[in-house]
């Protein structure tokens, strides 16, 4: 696995980590649908969790939750409408960034709830 790959399954690892110490409960990993991946799937309370995790291991050009643009958006916006369609899901759907930043060997971890509407 190449060295990028491996640093971004270990943010989003560490991201599940997190949330689960938070309660949520792990429904998928690496969800795909087309073109678009939904990183992790949770469940908080009552609520369909979608996570976007996005790791850096400096934030010297840009937060790493800045990263998540218009069409990443409206990418996983289309993931997540399929998905709840397709598995008949009655939950509310929220969607979560989990902006990772390593500095030496520890996770600086923001987690921005509703961080976005599902209306763009």
């Amino acid at each position: 696995m190449a060295e990028h790959n491996d640093f971004g399954y270990e943010a989003e690892t560490e991201a599940v980590r997190y949330l689960k110490s938070k309660g949520y409960i792990l429904i998928e990993r690496n969800w795909r649908f087309r073109k678009a991946e939904i990183d992790i799937i949770m469940i908080d309370k009552e609520e369909l969790v979608v996570v976007e995790v996005k790791a850096r291991n400096s934030n010297s050009v840009m937060e790493p939750e800045d990263a998540v643009d218009y069409s990443k958006k409206r990418l996983m916006i289309l993931a997540a409408d399929y998905y709840v369609e397709n598995n008949q899901i009655e939950y509310d759907v929220r969607f979560d960034v989990v902006s990772m930043l390593k500095i030496d060997n520890s996770w600086q971890i923001n987690h921005i709830t509703d961080a976005f509407d599902a209306i763009l």
